[in-house]
């Protein structure tokens, strides 16, 4: 067996040469998004990013994690006079010419020509839960130690003790990491390098809003037995880095630098987003138009959800422009 820290063997599997997101197929041949799966989900998603980025007189959109372009295409299509830019570790996908892309290294590493933004709306939609973090396990001491595992078959052994900098996170001065009640064999997800690819993100926004949207907790919620898994053709699986899978685990949200912290519940109200069902006078005057709102309304309950789409998180950083009305 070949015995290699969960952070590194989670990096290849996603992003190496033969990593999940580098398939033809893509993530959303897997799993369902805010962006993508039932009819009209991607649609009213994108309707209150572009009702956010008017609100806050943003003439840009980056999405961040872009996969096949499916916000991009819904945004551009619903404000075309937005400057659109995608950035994703795959190739340029088959969006309209005007759409910008910027190919990534994946993971936490953005490319070097993604700076100096301004008039942006800056959007991680699902992008840090997939940046790999340390998983760490408690030993007989109540000691965090690195796991390792061997990635073709998902066996795991304990390593080395947390870095300095990664005890810090959990334990000082933030308690990022609560142990207290801790058991030996509970796990650890350290944030920090999280933490650190979002705080790049940010910086290098001039002036905009960066947003970053995913299923998270909070310091009084943190999981004992860890939240890494695997996601594979619409269900969850073992997490096996072997590539043949997604991989993700839930963010620690509250350490991350932010404006605001709500969730995607909140987040869509304020922007005129609700699940509210059309008059059913309108199926006989106008069966059509009946349809569409219904399908509107299907969208905007399933975004709304507070045990899921609407539970994730919008994390908020405001710089220099209005925020979340």
């Amino acid at each position: 067996m070949t015995w290699v820290p969960w952070q590194q063997a989670w990096q290849e599997a996603l992003y190496g040469g033969w990593g999940f997101y580098r398939a033809d197929r893509g993530p959303g041949g897997h799993f369902t998004t805010s962006t993508q799966g039932a009819p009209g989900l991607g649609e009213t998603f994108a309707e209150a990013l572009v009702a956010l980025a008017r609100h806050a007189s943003l003439t840009s959109f980056v999405d961040i994690g872009a996969g096949r372009g499916e916000l991009l295409e819904q945004v551009h299509r619903i404000a075309p006079d937005l400057s659109c830019l995608g950035v994703d570790v795959s190739d340029r996908p088959s969006v309209p010419e005007p759409v910008g892309w910027l190919t990534s290294h994946g993971g936490p590493d953005l490319p070097d020509r993604l700076t100096g933004l301004t008039g942006v709306l800056v959007v991680a939609n699902e992008w840090l839960d997939v940046v790999p973090c340390t998983v760490a396990e408690l030993d007989e001491d109540l000691v965090p130690r690195t796991v390792l595992v061997d990635p073709c078959t998902g066996a795991e052994r304990l390593g080395e003790t947390l870095s300095d900098a990664e005890l810090d996170w959990c334990r000082g001065e933030a308690q990022n990491w609560p142990m207290q009640g801790a058991q030996p064999g509970d796990r650890v997800e350290v944030g920090l390098a999280r933490d650190r690819a979002w705080s790049d993100l940010v910086s290098r926004v001039d002036h905009g809003l960066a947003v970053a949207i995913d299923y998270g907790h909070l310091r009084t919620s943190r999981p004992a037995g860890g939240s890494l898994t695997g996601f594979r053709r619409g269900s969850s699986c073992a997490p096996i880095a072997d590539g043949s899978c997604d991989l993700t685990a839930h963010v620690a949200v509250d350490s991350l630098a932010h404006t605001e912290l709500v969730t995607q519940r909140e987040a869509l109200r304020r922007l005129g987003i609700a699940g509210s069902l059309p008059d059913r006078e309108l199926a006989a005057k106008d069966p059509a138009a009946y349809l569409a709102a219904l399908t509107r309304s299907s969208a905007a309950t399933a975004l709304l959800a507070p045990e899921g789409l609407g539970g994730f998180w919008w994390v908020v950083v405001n710089r220099g422009a209005d925020g979340i009305p």
